[in-house]
Order: structure tokens, then sequence, then C-alpha cells
């Protein structure tokens, strides 16, 4: 099972900088406790593609994310359920 705890570790190494220590975004990046990635609009899945593949910007005028080496599905997973259990924590669900 995905560990929240893990997870954050993990954001913090390598999605802070982006993404924001807290998840409240950067200059670079967009915020991840934003009901745009709310589980119904992008779910887990989108999370993997993302780390995977990089993504086009679409929501953000922030540019394209570039694909994050060095992190497994399993890291990405355990990303996942730290970004889920702050944005419940946000009231975003």
């Amino acid at each position: 099972m995905p560990n929240p705890a893990a997870g954050k570790a993990l954001f913090e190494k390598s999605c802070a900088s982006c993404h924001g220590a807290s998840l409240q975004g950067s200059d670079k990046g967009p915020p991840m406790l934003s009901k745009i990635y709310e589980p119904s609009h992008h779910g887990d899945a989108a999370f993997q593609l993302a780390v995977k593949s990089g993504s086009r910007a679409h929501h953000w005028k922030f540019g394209d994310m570039a694909p994050v080496p060095g992190l497994t599905p399993d890291d990405v997973a355990q990303i996942t359920a730290y970004v889920r259990l702050e944005q419940r924590k946000a009231g975003i669900q």
C-alpha cells in the first residue's frame, strides 16, 4: 500500500522545487492543492504519466513539465498518496 509519509520525502526530493514544499506551487510549477488536481479531474494515473512522460502545459502558464528521471512507479504511487492526503486536509476530494 502506498505510504503518504514515504511519499512526502519523495515529493520533497523530486517535486517540491517546482510544486512548492507545501504543495502551494512556485514560480516554476502549479500548486497541487488545487481543484484542478482533484481525483475526479486528474486521477492517480495522470501522476504516473506526467512523471514518466512529462506533460504539456494545459491548465497553467508554467510551460511543459519534463519527465522526472529516477522515480519508479512505486515512488510515484507514494507521492500520489501524500498529495491526496494533503488535498483531503485542504478539502479537495
